[in-house]
């Protein structure tokens, strides 16, 4: 099974340590991120598609795909 998550937040030190956690969880960049700039908080935020394959399961729509 191929799972797919969008990662977002805030451009902090705190985002980019969520995707090097993915990362180092066997999840792979998928995509170029994209950026944001809100007005109403006067914030950019971040996003980034991360993709994983896993074996030995199917895919369910309960499932909770971060801990894949």
């Amino acid at each position: 099974m191929r799972v797919y998550r969008f990662l977002t937040g805030p451009d902090d030190a705190s985002f980019c340590h969520r995707v090097t956690d993915a990362l180092n969880k066997g999840w792979e960049l998928h995509g170029a991120p994209s950026l944001s700039f809100n007005t109403a908080t006067n914030q950019m935020y971040c996003g980034q598609a991360v993709v994983k394959t896993v074996h030995g399961k199917d895919y369910d729509p309960s499932m909770k795909l971060g801990e894949q």
